[in-house]
């Protein structure tokens, strides 16, 4: 299960997102990892990582 920082995080990014109208495609948590990951955008153009400690990473 996803921390609640984590959770807090995903949140966030989600509401930043439909925000500008950008569609989020997929939304997955990695349990061999323990991240959260999120790929969105009219062509999949932003993933983004988010660690345990609810920092993350746009990957592009």
């Amino acid at each position: 299960m996803p921390t609640e920082k984590q959770s807090n995080t995903a949140i966030f990014i989600c509401q930043m997102l439909s925000n500008f109208y950008q569609p989020i495609n997929v939304f997955r948590y990695d349990i061999t990892v323990k991240t959260l990951y999120i790929q969105a955008g009219r062509k999949d153009e932003f993933a983004i990582i988010v660690k345990q400690d609810g920092t993350w990473d746009l990957v592009l």
